[in-house]
């Protein structure tokens, strides 16, 4: 802890967004980072807390405190050091985790201003790429072979660390490049897609092989392995089964969120294939992240208006007393994409859609009461008999993912990520890689 009153004299910090007016009409990414004097500044603040709250939240354990402290007094390859013994991937997770940690810290429970560990985990991957800190290393091979089944978070970093390890592994994947739902999910503007790349690169140069365009059936695996990780995540998207919902113009939100990051890698679609805003009033059915994403990517498109409709009641703004520290929590979030143009709205259901010609016009919504279950559990949904007609030509559902449901397999194949646990977080999945991956070695040792 080089510095013990940084907390009480350094506020809290961040780099921000791109203008609005700027950053509406591309698709790189909106996040912009604080200059080197800054950044360390903002390390300074973590108060090395004899109990770090961060790294129990952390579903990576990363050390938050030993990595600030080495940013603070410039120590930058040291901090990377620190970062990738519990982070395969820091600059994934420092763009796009929602930062469990810092809702943790002890700053943000005290004063509401957490120490920017998210953006400081992004500065010191992205510094040890600049200057060469990140090497290539030539793990030496103990004779076996690990097949990993799909290139998202988990399933790279099982490969990583079982190649680490001494495994010869091949990572197959059904797209057309490694990522999952990172590649063909997060739109660019939050995960710039040459970051993926050049961590594929630094996996393929120590070892690492990739298949891709080749969808394995789980059931029926490629033979000549001694042990399997199956990382399909979690391919089902929850729909809606309402009158109407065989309109045309009602899309799945990864139908365009996949479209529009392989357009912008150079694919061509044909028009009758293109899921876009364009000139569209567009209704998006969901109040998560991936609704966010779809509400960036349809102004972006060119969308007239866009409204989001959430079953669940608004949450209050700040703190919630509801969802106490340990629990994450529950207040209302506004994401770079909500700031860009977006009416929100709270508690409405679903009914039915309209149509005409055969593509959808409109939504019929109901307002949603929530009561409390006397048998405790989820709260019982009444409705209240409030009905109107949102108009609208698109509609993007973006209701979560259904868990899969996987057979029982042989002892050597081993369930990462969401296949294993249902759509979860990013970080959590690369948690899970390198927890199975030390399954894996545990039960290849003994066998």
């Amino acid at each position: 802890m080089g510095n013990p009153k940084a907390f009480l004299t350094v506020p809290r910090k961040e780099a921000g967004y791109r203008p609005v007016h700027d950053r509406i009409h591309d698709f790189g990414e909106v996040e912009q980072t604080l200059n080197t004097k800054d950044r360390q500044e903002q390390a300074s603040r973590c108060m090395d807390c004899g109990v770090p709250f961060c790294h129990w939240a952390c579903p990576l354990g990363n050390k938050d405190p030993e990595w600030n402290d080495a940013l603070y007094k410039g120590e930058w390859e040291t901090a990377y050091k620190i970062l990738k013994k519990t982070n395969d991937f820091p600059e994934f997770t420092g763009r796009i985790c929602p930062a469990l940690c810092e809702k943790a810290c002890v700053l943000y429970l005290s004063t509401g201003e957490a120490v920017t560990n998210r953006e400081n985990e992004c500065a010191i991957a992205e510094r040890a790429f600049l200057e060469g800190y990140v090497t290539i290393e030539h793990p030496e091979r103990n004779g076996m072979k690990v097949a990993v089944i799909g290139a998202g978070p988990a399933g790279l970093a099982a490969a990583n660390q079982l190649n680490y390890k001494g495994y010869e592994v091949t990572v197959y994947d059904k797209n057309e490049a490694a990522g999952g739902l990172l590649r063909y999910g997060i739109p660019n503007f939050k995960l710039n897609k040459l970051i993926i790349d050049r961590r594929i690169k630094v996996m393929e140069a120590e070892g690492v092989k990739f298949v891709y365009n080749t969808d394995i059936d789980v059931t029926d695996l490629p033979e000549g392995y001694d042990a399997y990780v199956v990382s399909t995540g979690t391919p089902q998207a929850r729909d809606i089964d309402v009158p109407g919902r065989e309109l045309k113009g009602i899309h799945l939100a990864l139908d365009m969120l996949s479209q529009q990051n392989r357009i912008l890698a150079g694919m061509e679609f044909d028009e009758d294939e293109l899921v876009s805003a364009k000139g569209r009033k567009v209704l998006v059915i969901g109040g998560g992240d991936t609704g966010s994403d779809c509400i960036g990517t349809s102004n972006r498109q060119g969308a007239v208006s866009v409204t989001q409709i959430e079953i669940m009641p608004k949450p209050p703004v700040g703190h919630n007393p509801a969802t106490p520290w340990p629990n994450w929590p529950v207040i209302l979030k506004t994401t770079s994409s909500h700031e860009e143009g977006c009416e929100r709205r709270w508690l409405l259901n679903t009914n039915c859609f309209i149509g005409k010609d055969g593509h959808v016009t409109g939504a019929e919504v109901e307002g949603v009461i929530w009561e409390k279950n006397p048998d405790g559990g989820r709260p019982i949904m009444k409705l209240d008999g409030k009905k109107e007609i949102i108009e609208c030509d698109l509609v993007l559902l973006a209701m979560g993912f259904i868990r899969p449901q996987q057979p029982e397999f042989p002892e050597n194949v081993f369930v990462a990520g969401d296949a294993a646990s249902g759509a979860s977080l990013v970080v959590r999945a690369i948690a899970s890689g390198r927890k199975t991956a030390e399954a894996v070695d545990k039960y290849l040792k003994a066998k």
